[in-house]
């Protein structure tokens, strides 16, 4: 078992109650995931199996996109519907223009604060563990990227949103500062994930589909393989010669008359289309393996 499972992960689920169910059916203590889900969230959770896990550190930034609602009139200190309100309520009726017009802000790159309750690091503990033991934290602002930010529909006092972003945004966040902005207060009511990286929903089995598939001898019929896995890498051929060289830390060419440009990080592949190693480059068209399987 080595590869990816794509999990629709159900609602009050932590990330890691799903990588603790996910190692009893596939009987193995080798899994982890790709990005943290909250418990809220449903949708998109890769898993990375075996000697998949060494890819994981390839998949750090990944794009998102996510589908969401959120509620306008109060702000909570979680910023999503779990959490404590935090401004009186009030009542509100959204008008489209009005909030398409706030939306812009939200689009492009610009620096974002984590919500305190997050599973970002403060002098080596995730947030939300200070911030559940009434520790004041404070997040230096991040980086990111909304490529696309879509009002869906507006019903009410609330806005239903889809986001593809760079990995390491909160869409809680967004809905949190839009709600700052309109004088309003808001907060994140609904969300789910429907791209992670490479990996879909159509791709996604619930937990109770893979415990089926376990039972049945066909857990492999949900797997990616990992030579399917990181496919913007592009892919380098080698021998049998070239791959135990490559397993005894071997640098390893790729042919200077690619017709792509040279990348890089590359895949190595058997003949038989096997992952054997992913290289990074030491110089033009050399590859030094930094993961081998």
């Amino acid at each position: 078992m080595d590869g990816v499972i794509v999990v629709d992960k159900p609602e009050g689920w932590t990330s890691h109650d799903v990588v603790a169910k996910a190692r009893g059916i596939a009987a193995t203590k080798r899994v982890g995931h790709l990005g943290t889900l909250d418990p809220m969230a449903t949708g998109v959770l890769p898993l990375v199996i075996g000697r998949a896990t060494r890819l994981a550190q390839f998949y750090t930034r990944s794009d998102k996109v996510y589908e969401g609602v959120v509620r306008f009139g109060w702000s909570t200190d979680t910023y999503d519907r779990e959490g404590v309100p935090t401004s009186p309520q009030v009542d509100v009726t959204l008008d489209r223009t009005e909030l398409e017009r706030y939306l812009e802000r939200f689009r492009g790159e610009f620096l974002q604060t984590p919500p305190a309750v997050s599973a970002k690091k403060v002098d080596g503990r995730r947030a939300y563990e200070l911030a559940r033991k009434a520790v004041a934290v404070e997040l230096e602002p991040v980086r990111v990227q909304v490529y696309e930010l879509t009002l869906l529909e507006v019903t009410g006092a609330e806005a239903q949103l889809r986001a593809h972003c760079s990995g390491g945004t909160y869409l809680r966040s967004i809905a949190h500062d839009l709600g700052q902005a309109m004088g309003c207060g808001a907060h994140l009511r609904e969300l789910r994930r429907t791209s992670s990286g490479e990996f879909q929903l159509a791709q996604a089995r619930s937990l109770a589909q893979l415990q089926s598939l376990a039972g049945e001898d066909r857990l492999l019929d949900a797997l990616v393989p990992p030579e399917d896995l990181l496919p913007g890498f592009p892919a380098v051929l080698v021998d049998d010669r070239m791959i135990a060289e490559i397993r005894n830390g071997r640098n390893f060419a790729a042919s200077p008359f690619r017709a792509e440009p040279a990348a890089r990080q590359v895949k190595a592949l058997s003949r038989k289309g096997e992952l054997i190693a992913i290289g990074e480059a030491v110089l033009p068209h050399v590859y030094h393996p930094v993961v081998v399987f």
